[in-house]
């Protein structure tokens, strides 16, 4: 029943995608079970600053974070959204578990398979952590938990998932996210920032070919799941970036005239030559754009952890209102 659901919304998502003009796809389509291990090869590459940068700010300021998320000792559940493999985050879970932490961690992510095997990796790596994972795309998780049940919450929002956000979208999950959160929880929120354009769009257009792929993946799942007959060699991954307004955008760009089939849509999709499909938004930001964000939506900020080159911060938000 939960495959049926998620394959009713895959192609629900994609007849309105490819139907509009200009076309789009939903990048949480990008994660399925092989899309998640293509973006694990996407982190491991030198040029992917944004899983270094992280990694060196848990590292750095582990103990300042985990002083900011024990605050009075009492239990509390620290929820990811798109928890992925956990590298990142088992250096907080290590330490909080050291400290003999009361608490849960409940980590949430669209692929089953990735929730596996991080809730088995937990299990060898770090015995004593509770772990209750859920699947499935975090706007309907959060609804599903019980945001009333009187536990402190900790909510965590890594890599750079914040930016893949259209305004609009952006302001419904910000707004989940205060309906969700008493006051006094928290959310830590990991931003990129503006830099060198030459930096951004080596990691975002690599020489290996990865994130190439994870586009072009997300074709290859509506062959598999809806029956389509995407050809992959007739599309060309592009990417851009505007260093004004500090959007990374990523497109799929048809190489000529062609028709595609859909067969659980029964639909024929039409594709001009050099039309392009909107793929995803990879926003950076800037610190007084995050500070107004958070204030927007009933949060202070606590702290800007960030990296030694101010390459990116997790950015971490109290509820006041």
């Amino acid at each position: 029943m939960e495959q049926q659901t998620l394959l009713s919304e895959l192609a629900v998502d994609t007849l309105t995608g490819l139907s509009a003009n200009p076309k789009f796809l939903l990048p949480k389509y990008f994660y399925d079970d092989i899309g998640s291990q293509i973006f694990q090869d996407i982190m491991q590459m030198p040029e992917y600053y944004l899983t270094d940068c992280e990694l060196e700010i848990f590292s750095t300021w582990e103990n300042e974070i985990i002083d900011a998320f024990i605050n009075d000792n009492s239990i509390f559940e620290l929820i990811e959204l798109g928890a992925g493999d956990g590298l990142k985050t088992k250096i907080l879970l290590n330490s909080l578990v050291n400290r003999s932490s009361n608490f849960k961690y409940i980590p949430i992510d669209i692929s089953k398979k990735s929730n596996n095997q991080l809730v088995e990796s937990l299990a060898a790596e770090i015995p004593a952590l509770k772990v209750k994972a859920q699947t499935g795309d975090f706007f309907h998780v959060i609804k599903q938990l019980n945001g009333y049940s009187g536990i402190r919450k900790i909510i965590l929002f890594l890599g750079s998932n914040i930016g893949n956000f259209p305004d609009e979208e952006l302001t419904c999950l910000l707004t989940q996210l205060s309906e969700f959160a008493h006051i006094g929880d928290k959310v830590m929120i990991g931003f990129d920032l503006k830099k060198s354009p030459e930096i951004i769009m080596k990691a975002y257009n690599d020489r290996h070919g990865h994130t190439r792929n994870f586009n072009l993946n997300l074709l290859d799942r509506l062959n598999r799941e809806l029956g389509a007959d995407f050809d992959l060699n007739n599309f060309e991954y592009h990417t851009e970036y505007n260093p004004q307004s500090g959007a990374v955008k990523s497109f799929l760009v048809s190489k000529n005239n062609q028709t595609v089939h859909i067969e659980t849509l029964n639909r024929n999709i039409s594709f001009t030559k050099w039309e392009p499909i909107f793929m995803e938004l990879s926003q950076k930001f800037d610190l007084e754009t995050i500070e107004t964000l958070a204030a927007k939506h009933g949060f202070r900020v606590e702290k800007h952890f960030s990296d030694n080159r101010n390459y990116f911060v997790d950015s971490l938000w109290t509820k006041v209102m």
